[in-house]
């Protein structure tokens, strides 16, 4: 958020330049014609706006000299501050700035999120689907234009603007807070770096890196990625499925909201269930509206049981 560290100063400047203004009258006044602080105020304000109001009380040739010299050196600099001052709010900049501290205080109460590295093709698409499954996510992408283009069509992403390889803009992302990252950039260097700090801030996240190359998936490995994901296999995976197994694809698809009615599959954790289901059928899970529709498969330490029979008793480990 570089644009935002210089917001305040654009807007504090022209302020700084009044408030001197204001001083050097104020004690002017106050110490050649030993006017009392309200006194004093009153005839800065009416020199340094040009007003032209009557004065407090006749002034000595010292203090005309004052105001002369007040009003000379305050006019320029005063028009000018205040014409920063405008621009800064007509432009919307100061609206913007708001936006992005209401956004860093969002971000920083934000735990169990998801970091997304880079808004890309890729970038675009994990954004999605993170939306339609409300898993709430972080975006960090250097591109502000990317960032602005992206945030027109969804005005409540959360974003950090910088380069994900460094470890301060990850630290703004609230890596060490963060259940997982994902790194979408298009550049296998950048993601083997963003992988390396990504895993030494965070040990127990949860890393899946895109690669464009074979070679490059081992690296990312080395590097600490639990997840390698290729697109371009993927993709050719995909369309070949497509045209070999079309029935199969299309209903995996349905089922994994790919398709435009989102998702109708879900994963439930026994360990997370309000009650202990230890040692219950499945169909406990079913008679308490805690499973609702059909149990597809459970995954058990040597892999999935599928299809399973209601009266299957789940012991986890």
């Amino acid at each position: 958020m570089l644009s935002t560290l210089k917001q305040p100063f654009s807007l504090l400047s022209p302020l700084l330049v009044i408030l001197g203004i204001s001083l050097v009258g104020i004690t002017g006044y106050m110490y050649i014609e030993q006017y009392n602080f309200i006194d004093a105020l009153y005839m800065t304000v009416i020199s340094i706006t040009t007003a032209g109001y009557t004065e407090v009380r006749p002034l000595s040739p010292t203090g005309r000299l004052f105001t002369v010299f007040l009003l000379v050196s305050s006019f320029t600099t005063f028009a000018y501050a205040l014409a920063l001052i405008t621009q800064y709010i007509a432009s919307g900049e100061l609206t913007h700035y708001f936006k992005q501290r209401k956004m860093a205080n969002q971000i920083d109460t934000l735990t169990n999120h998801v970091i997304l590295c880079g808004l890309g093709r890729s970038g675009q698409e994990a954004a999605l689907t993170l939306r339609q499954h409300k898993v709430p996510f972080i975006v960090i992408e250097q591109n502000e234009e990317r960032i602005r283009a992206y945030e027109s069509k969804d005005t409540s992403v959360l974003y950090v603007i910088g380069s994900a390889t460094e470890d301060e803009t990850l630290l703004k992302a609230g890596i060490k807070r963060a259940k997982a990252l994902l790194t979408a950039l298009p550049t296998d260097a950048d993601n083997v770096f963003i992988v390396l700090s990504a895993r030494s801030l965070n040990d127990k996240l949860t890393i899946i890196s895109r690669a464009s190359h074979y070679s490059s998936q081992s690296k990312l490995r080395k590097a600490g990625a639990n997840n390698v994901v290729m697109p371009d296999k993927i993709g050719g995976a995909h369309m070949a499925s497509i045209v070999s197994r079309p029935d199969i694809m299309e209903f995996l698809d349905y089922l994994t909201g790919n398709a435009e009615n989102g998702s109708i599959m879900d994963v439930k954790e026994i360990n997370k269930l309000p009650k202990d289901y230890r040692g219950l059928p499945l169909q406990q899970l079913i008679d308490d509206q805690l499973a609702e529709g059909l149990i597809v498969a459970i995954r058990t330490a040597s892999g999935f049981l599928v299809t399973p029979n209601l009266v299957y008793c789940f012991r986890p480990t």
